[in-house]
């Protein structure tokens, strides 16, 4: 706060945004030893809004991607992954409803950009793990 006055309110919005960033790394680490999945879930949530909003590298593929993520059944929480400007998103999804989630995301997606999405499942793992397609 003490140094706002000498950033611009761009460079404010990002050094805001990767400060609350590593805060939100500290809750989530904490959620999954937990296994607070509902918390991890409004991080990611919370991490996406503030990558579009502060940090301002997102677009509209991945806002919609996870507009639609977040809208699906069974979705916990999602966001934008990577650098930035490209079109990945990772999702947390309950498992039993991965395949209602699949189908929703997919529909949504189409009809709102007219594309038709990669959906890969996955299971978080210690190390290397082979990534499957859906279809």
């Amino acid at each position: 706060q003490s140094q706002s006055s000498k950033l611009s309110p761009l460079l404010y919005r990002r050094a805001g945004h990767v400060i609350s960033e590593n805060q939100r790394v500290k809750h989530a680490v904490g959620a999954m030893r937990s296994n607070d999945l509902k918390l991890l879930g409004q991080l990611m949530q919370q991490s996406h809004a503030s990558l579009r909003d502060n940090f301002e590298v997102s677009n509209f593929a991945l806002n919609t991607m996870v507009e639609c993520a977040l809208s699906a059944p069974g979705c916990l929480g999602a966001r934008m992954t990577g650098a930035g400007f490209g079109g990945c998103a990772v999702a947390i999804v309950k498992t039993e409803l991965e395949i209602k989630f699949y189908n929703s995301v997919k529909d949504c997606y189409r009809k709102k950009s007219s594309l038709n999405p990669k959906i890969i499942s996955c299971n978080p793992a210690n190390g290397v793990t082979r990534l499957a397609p859906l279809a």
